[in-house]
């Protein structure tokens, strides 16, 4: 919300300078953002009205202008303005003034003839785009005549910028940031009395509202026989311009200046392009809309329009259109003023990508009681500046569908509870009764009744946070909170995230934090078989789906490191993908990780080697010991999309697929344009966070002793094959058994190869005796050479 200094102080003026107006302001919630001059300083330029103007008799486009100050005498001044006429009132710099540039006005001459000043234009004045035209003022500034510029047009005046929240609706206004100025400083607001127009006429439109859930409450009313010529008052002029909008006209300046006033956005038709009066529908099938910007909108039967008999006129709240606008020849108008519900306002702003100041009004919450008041403001305004003649006021509301009228129990002992302060019963009633709040004397504090315009007051922590606001966050205590700790229980049998992140984090991984949305090119090439949600308002195009795979957005931090000559990245990333359409989106907590690079830092005691595939299995074996879950889990040789064939693994849990890993895919190297190998994985945390707690075994007292065997399988075999023969492995004595040798070559068959494996043996309760052991041995070479074919090597 952008106004004018000058404007606030004529609805409340608290004896403060302005550094201190806007830190008070910011400490209470309304961020001041800006604060700018609203022009460059101005000297000896005047109010001045031309007399009379003559061609100059050398140079056609050069006039000669009779140039009144309020002095004894009229001043002659040569000016080349094309809207230069006599009876306009515009500004003049007189010899010796300064303008904005720096620039000095001294006497010239032009071709023969002398001008004594300069007739300016905005631009020439520093406050204005138009460069050609001179700026003129209405007529009402006669009574000025003479006076200085700054003084005039109050350029001492300083535009000042507030950044609000979105719950701060009431504040999108001059009434409501007055209100706020008047309670932070007891000050008396003083608002301009709006009476009713008097009814000149008895015309009236017919008003039809068929869809009453989205629009409450619409008022109308014609006004006719305005001046189509007549110029928007420069004081309204002004202040649109220091809030940031320009002159459109002195109808649309109107509607314009009671929408910054009041808050209540307002929209006017050229009555004699109406088609027997106006209905607030829902679009129809293939109805079609040319907005006022131009954009054409295929409605459709969610689309809220305010209508004729025969066609859409606007899109309700949020813009009209062209069919129906204001243009120079407008004599009649229709002017609008309604209350549209939030949802409805918000939902089709988004859906069409579009945003105007209205929009941003209605989709904070307008005060449904507003409507008449700013109609009756901006009749009054319109007939003062353009004459006419009004017409009586068309309503139609359906107080049902109005927000509900809301009562909140204030406790003053909750009060102090929660600021940590003793506020006094005066200075609550006074400073909740400024803001608007009605407040009846309840046994434990008040009954509050909320107004129309507060949309965000609720429930009772809302109206403590606007006396801890009005207090001053400030001045607020630093006070240790005292409450009974409940100690959090965990479960036993769950791997806490912390914990994975930990053991990634000592293996030489950093956590990432990647955005939810990615790009559904780049998405389709990782993870072509993903159900992908499809955003119906992305915020660009490369964020337009939600990801099924946390793949996508490590790979785009990948590339930016190695753009910035990071060549050793390790991160992984703990968060949610997303599969589905809704209602029915799963989402699933997952784990990734991607590395490229070398394995270790750049050292001398250790000779530079290139992460590879068994590395990064070896830091999911890390994650899967957490919970003892590594014997649950397989990795199985798999082809997936990303993935290079020969190097990918599928890792499955009971034969359901729970994750992958391995090299991304050499094609989409080439595509992504990475210079070095890239190692990807995937696991779903629902396959590693519950366990079996571990059981303790006494320690054996008996010695153990190791026994090595070697064996040829084909070449094929997979050592896990071998482990799963193990497991099914049933003894007493069997404490341990790792593979430690995998050779191939000079004494083996090609098409074999040779394991070796060492047994760790031991009993609980005895010795070991040769026969045990022989036993055991012979179990153990009876599964190799059935479960796997295999030749014991003497």
């Amino acid at each position: 919300m952008k106004f004018s200094e000058a404007w606030l102080r004529e609805w409340v003026n608290p004896d403060l300078s302005t550094e201190v107006l806007v830190e008070r302001l910011t400490l209470a919630g309304l961020e001041v953002g800006d604060i700018h001059p609203v022009a460059s300083p101005l000297k000896g330029v005047k109010v001045a009205r031309i007399v009379a103007v003559t061609p100059h008799p050398e140079v056609d486009h050069l006039k000669v202008c009779q140039v009144d100050i309020g002095e004894s005498s009229l001043l002659k001044v040569v000016s080349g303005a094309p809207n230069v006429q006599a009876g306009l009132l515009a500004p003049l710099a007189i010899v010796g003034a300064q303008l904005s540039t720096g620039e000095k006005i001294d006497r010239a001459e032009f071709y023969g003839i002398e001008s004594f000043g300069m007739l300016c234009s905005a631009a020439e004045l520093g406050f204005g785009e138009q460069s050609a035209e001179l700026l003129v003022f209405s007529s009402d500034a006669a009574q000025f005549l003479g006076m200085d510029l700054d003084k005039f047009l109050q350029l001492n005046d300083v535009s000042i910028e507030i950044e609000l929240t979105p719950n701060r609706s009431d504040c999108l206004s001059i009434v409501g940031i007055a209100r706020e100025v008047g309670v932070l400083t007891q000050c008396i607001v003083m608002e301009p009395t709006i009476e009713s127009a008097a009814i000149e006429i008895e015309d009236v439109l017919p008003v039809i509202v068929t869809a009453p859930e989205a629009c409450p409450r619409y008022l109308g009313r014609i006004v006719r026989g305005i001046n189509p010529q007549a110029q928007t008052p420069w004081w309204i002029r002004e202040r649109l311009r220091r809030s940031g909008l320009r002159s459109l006209g002195v109808v649309v300046d109107i509607t314009n200046y009671v929408m910054l006033e009041l808050g209540q956005p307002m929209h006017a038709f050229d009555l004699e392009k109406l088609d027997e009066g106006i209905q607030v529908r829902y679009g129809f099938p293939n109805e079609t809309l040319i907005l006022l910007d131009g954009t054409q909108l295929q409605l459709d039967a969610e689309a809220l329009v305010i209508a004729d008999r025969q066609r859409a006129l606007a899109l309700a709240g949020i813009m009209g259109g062209v069919g129906s606008a204001i243009s120079e020849q407008t004599r009649h108008v229709f002017l609008e003023s309604a209350f549209f519900t939030p949802n409805i306002i918000a939902s089709k702003g988004r859906f069409y990508g579009l945003h105007t100041d209205s929009s941003h009004r209605f989709e904070r919450g307008v005060d449904p009681v507003l409507p008449r008041r700013a109609l009756e403001r901006a009749t009054a305004l319109l007939i003062q500046a353009a004459g006419g003649q009004a017409g009586p006021v068309t309503e139609v509301t359906n107080s049902a569908c109005f927000p509900p009228q809301i009562t909140i129990n204030l406790r003053l002992a909750r009060i102090h509870r929660v600021l940590g302060i003793e506020i006094s019963r005066k200075q609550i009633i006074e400073q909740l009764t400024r803001l608007g709040l009605e407040l009846d004397l309840t046994e434990e504090g008040w009954r509050v009744k909320v107004p129309s315009f507060r949309f965000d007051l609720t429930i009772e922590a809302d109206l403590i946070e606007e006396l801890g606001r009005l207090y001053g966050y400030d001045r607020l205590p630093s006070t240790q909170p005292i409450s009974k700790i409940r100690p959090p229980l965990r479960i036993e049998t769950e791997t806490p995230a912390d914990r994975i992140r930990k053991i990634l984090a000592s293996r030489g991984y950093q956590e990432a934090i990647t955005y939810s949305f990615v790009d559904p090119q780049l998405q389709q090439q990782l993870d072509p078989k993903g159900d992908s949600v499809i955003l119906a308002n992305p915020i660009s195009i490369d964020m337009a789906v939600m990801r099924t795979t946390l793949w996508p957005g490590l790979i785009q931090a990948l590339r930016y490191n190695l753009h910035r000559q990071q060549e050793r990245v390790r991160l992984f990333e703990y968060g949610l993908t997303f599969n589905g359409r809704l209602p029915n989106i799963r989402q699933e907590k997952t784990i990734a990780g991607i590395v490229s690079g070398s394995w270790y830092p750049e050292q001398w005691g250790l000779i530079s080697q290139e992460a590879d595939f068994f590395d990064l299995k070896g830091d999911l074996e890390a994650i899967l010991g957490l919970g003892h879950n590594r014997g649950q889990l397989e990795f199985i040789a798999d082809r997936h999309p990303a993935l290079h064939p020969g190097q990918s693994a599928r890792i499955s849990r009971r034969g359901q697929s729970v994750g992958w890993l391995g090299a991304v895919h050499p094609a989409l190297v080439k595509d992504l344009d990475l210079a070095q190998h890239v190692y990807l994985f995937s696991l779903q945390i629902g396959a590693i966070e519950n366990y079996n707690l571990s059981l303790f075994q006494p320690l054996s007292k008996f010695p153990a002793i190791r026994r090595d065997i070697a064996f040829l399988v084909s070449k094929d075999t997979p050592a896990q094959a071998i482990f799963d023969c193990f497991q099914r492995l049933e003894s007493d004595i069997l404490r341990e058994y790792y593979l430690f040798d995998l050779y191939s070559g000079k004494g083996v068959a090609p098409d074999k190869k040779s394991f070796a494996l060492k047994f760790i043996l031991q009993h609980s309760f005895c010795t070991l005796t040769d026969d045990m052991i022989k036993v055991f041995m012979e179990r153990v070479v009876t599964m190799l050479t059935t479960d796997l074919s295999a030749i014991i090597r003497e």
